[in-house]
């Protein structure tokens, strides 16, 4: 922006030596002048408002690609978190994360009450071993137990306003944490680079700048594959 400053500034004065020498010899080029000086007016006025606006732009729209990128994030940590609660560890397939939502289920305890139960005489556990009380299984899926019911399944592994062009990045595996205890972890992330593909390129490398110097991560990232941070997200920092 501060060079084309500069180019209008170096027009400016140019127009107006020219404008100078020539009206003294040449009197009737004026109003030619004050329609060029007219339009400079008018282009460095656009010019200003641009350079005032550009930066809200901006940020307005980084703001809503970075929350809809975040916002899949969750949505992966969801599925994630319910994969590994039935099989006990993560996964860095996408395919595999994706069908697991699409067809598997939780198993939900209920009790059935299927005889006459006096809480006061007979505790639960009575109750059920003398068959007045009933436990049983239902299922519930897993899609339905975590997302909407529009909810696009197939979209958990494209990086947002990229066309389905640009995937996440999803890892898993296990480390040995301090307490010498073995942990199992995931990460997936979102680069800047990539969600911001099509923005202010001085902007984006400005706000990367700005963000690396809270999360050492040039992106929007949940969980770790490094250390145990609870599948905390790096927008948290």
């Amino acid at each position: 922006m501060f060079i084309y400053t500069v180019i209008i500034l170096v027009v400016a004065v140019f127009l107006g030596a020219l404008a100078i020498v020539l009206t003294n010899k040449i009197p009737g080029i004026k109003p030619v002048f004050h329609i060029l000086f007219a339009i400079l007016i008018i282009g460095l006025g656009i010019f200003l408002v641009m350079r005032i606006t550009q930066p809200i732009n901006f940020n307005k729209e980084r703001e809503k690609r970075e929350n809809a990128a975040i916002e899949r994030l969750k949505q992966i940590r969801s599925a994630q978190e319910a994969y590994k609660n039935k099989f006990g560890k993560y996964t860095a397939s996408f395919d595999t994360l994706i069908n697991f939502v699409k067809t598997d289920s939780f198993d939900i305890p209920k009790l059935e009450l299927v005889g006459d139960w006096n809480q006061d005489e007979m505790t639960q556990e009575e109750a059920i071993k003398a068959g007045v009380l009933k436990r049983t299984v239902l299922k519930r899926s897993v899609r339905d137990s975590l997302y909407a019911s529009d909810f696009d399944i197939e979209s958990l592994r494209f990086i947002p306003f990229t066309d389905r062009s640009k995937e996440i990045v999803m890892k898993a595996g296990e480390i040995l944490t301090g307490s010498q205890v073995k942990v199992k972890v995931f990460e997936a992330y979102a680069l800047y680079d990539d969600l911001f593909n099509g923005m202010d390129k001085q902007s984006v490398i400005n706000y990367k700048d700005d963000r690396y110097k809270l999360t050492e991560f040039e992106g929007v990232k949940v969980g770790s594959v490094t250390e145990a941070n609870n599948n905390a997200g790096n927008w948290e920092k």
